[in-house]
């Protein structure tokens, strides 16, 4: 067997403030950040803004950095982590 096929899909760890530790697929985390997103245009980083798009904005996350700035004393990070089969 391959390297290649001992893996799923990527999927991420995520760290929310007041909720259990969660693992979701790459999917399930773009469409949290999507509803995240989607309230939050108007207070949004100038890095990310120019990012365009939601689609884009979510893209620039996943391939930039971990974590988004929520609200003082809140957080939401995620981190790669490979699931073997």
């Amino acid at each position: 067997m391959s390297a290649a096929s001992m893996y799923e899909e990527e999927h991420f760890v995520v760290l929310e403030t007041n909720q259990p530790e969660a693992i979701l697929s790459a999917a399930e985390l773009s469409e949290k950040l999507r509803s995240i997103l989607a309230t939050r245009q108007d207070t949004l980083s100038p890095d990310l803004q120019q990012a365009g798009t939601i689609d884009n904005q979510i893209r620039y996350l996943l391939d930039t950095t971990c974590e988004l700035d929520m609200a003082p004393g809140e957080y939401l990070q995620w981190y790669a982590v490979r699931l073997e089969k």
